[in-house]
């Protein structure tokens, strides 16, 4: 159905004006004035062909009646009110044309009819012979005996009589006039009060059908209104305002889940600057001090360039280390802006208990007091072996800085599903569950590591949770009896 099937038939901007109710109401009545006017029409016409064929049927009757009773030696006034009646009227005329029997007083008026002006025999009529259509035998006692003539019309009949005279016979029309007044009366009462009927009915439901569209304006003024949870949840949606109706809930739903991500986006954006925001505050802290430093050493060789030689060589070592330190931070920082702009990987298939096997050994040997356990079988993972390294680098250092010195770290594969699982767990003093996430920012170290020497600048974790990520993988805080537990997982290979 077309869009614009409302405004059929209905005048430009009336529309505009009435509700969609009205114009359904008013649009289906219209249709349906129009049936039954064209219905109305058809049988008018039908009836009214119908009537005349049975006047021509009961003219034919008659005359044909005449034509026998002709044949049987009737006559004069008894031959007139044989066939008179019925809406057929009789008129003798002698063979002069004058009326002989029959009376024109209650008979028909009208052209072509018996006594009227102009028909033969009537009042007015000229004298003369009535005219018979030609080649019609109208003599009594002829080869095929008496026949009508049909006078030149199709509603008079003419039967010729032996003495001359012809018996003229017409039909009455205001009979089928009479009928189809009243039929048409009757047509315009019935439609009329049809029309009453359908049109209550068709108010009655159309209300009760578009419902449900009022009940789409309710909820949509309660959600604008601030009612956001609310829906149709039509019964049948299956129907054209079922299928309206869902849709309609389908859209609510995908804008409450559009804004809750906008929501979360806007949420995660504010997250994001104030991380920027301290993360840039934090590396300004800690470039800060190393800065501080070689500048104050730099202007001590400055102003002393005789000093004492082992204070010069003191300086200028402490110098260099100063440096060192600043650089490193200027590299892990551009290592963790790397790793996030997604640097490409070089994945290959690699064994982890192998790899981490050979950290333990380098840790072993930077912390000889240090005991460093590896348990798991052999684990194929599907992984850059330069960047899992960097990983477990930073895992141990991270296990090393804040458990014993004379302690154990205990490094554990296993599998799970498709994954490959990694536990280092220290004997330190753990981390507080409020702080598992923290960690794993920027330049953030706890307070028991806020020294730069045993705490480090606050970027391994971070940097070794990046580089997990990239793998497809992850790096967390797992709860631990004892110390703390870190857990990395990296997809196995295929």
């Amino acid at each position: 159905m077309s869009r614009s099937w409302a405004r059929l038939s209905l005048p430009e901007g009336w529309s505009a004006t009435r509700s969609l109710r009205f114009r359904v109401t008013a649009l289906v009545l219209l249709v349906v004035a129009l049936a039954l006017v064209v219905i109305g029409v058809a049988v008018d016409l039908s009836l009214d062909a119908q009537l005349r064929r049975d006047q021509q049927s009961r003219l034919d009757d008659r005359a044909a009646r005449a034509g026998l009773l002709v044949a049987a030696g009737s006559t004069g006034p008894s031959l007139v009110e044989a066939v008179d009646g019925q809406g057929i009227r009789a008129v003798l005329l002698d063979a002069a044309g004058r009326r002989v029997a029959g009376s024109d007083e209650d008979g028909p008026r009208g052209r072509g009819r018996p006594g009227a002006p102009d028909a033969p025999g009537g009042p007015g009529a000229p004298d003369g012979p009535v005219p018979v259509a030609p080649g019609r035998p109208d003599v009594p006692g002829a080869p095929d005996g008496p026949r009508p003539s049909r006078a030149g019309r199709e509603d008079v009949r003419t039967v010729a009589l032996p003495d001359g005279s012809r018996l003229v016979l017409a039909v009455e029309p205001g009979e089928n006039d009479g009928v189809l007044r009243r039929l048409r009366v009757i047509m315009v009462g019935v439609g009329g009060l049809g029309l009453g009927v359908v049109a209550v009915a068709l108010f009655v439901g159309v209300r009760i059908a578009l419902r449900p569209l009022d009940d789409m304006t309710v909820l949509a003024r309660d959600i604008a209104a601030g009612d956001r949870g609310r829906r149709l949840r039509p019964e049948r949606a299956d129907t054209e305002l079922g299928r309206t109706a869902a849709a309609f809930d389908a859209m609510l739903d995908e804008l409450e889940s559009a804004q809750t991500r906008a929501e979360d986006a806007a949420g995660e954006a504010r997250r994001s600057e104030v991380r920027t925001r301290r993360f840039l505050s934090d590396a300004a802290h800690e470039l800060r001090t190393p800065i501080a430093g070689v500048q104050t050493l730099a202007e001590s060789l400055v102003r002393h360039p005789d000093g004492d030689l082992d204070r010069r060589e003191r300086l200028a070592t402490t110098l260099v280390r100063e440096t060192r330190r600043a650089g490193a931070l200027v590299n892990d920082m551009l290592e963790l802006a790397r790793i996030e702009d997604g640097t490409p990987l070089d994945r290959r298939p690699v064994d982890l208990i192998e790899l981490a096997a050979a950290q333990a050994e380098r840790i072993a040997l930077l912390a000889p007091g240090l005991a460093v356990e590896v348990d798991g079988p052999p684990t194929t993972v599907d992984a850059d072996p330069g960047r899992v390294t960097q990983i477990l680098a930073n895992l141990l250092e991270n296990a090393r800085r804040h458990g014993p010195v004379e302690g154990t770290v205990r490094i554990a594969v296993t599998v799970e599903g498709a994954d490959a699982v990694l536990d280092v767990a220290d004997e330190g003093p753990g981390i507080p569950p409020a702080d598992r996430e923290r960690v794993f920012d920027r330049l953030v170290r706890l307070d028991d590591a806020r020294t730069r020497d045993a705490g480090g600048a606050g970027l391994g974790l971070p940097i070794a949770r990046a580089l997990a990520r990239a793998h497809g993988g992850d790096l967390r805080v797992v709860d631990s009896e004892v110390g703390a537990r870190l857990r990395l997982t990296l997809p196995r290979g295929g």
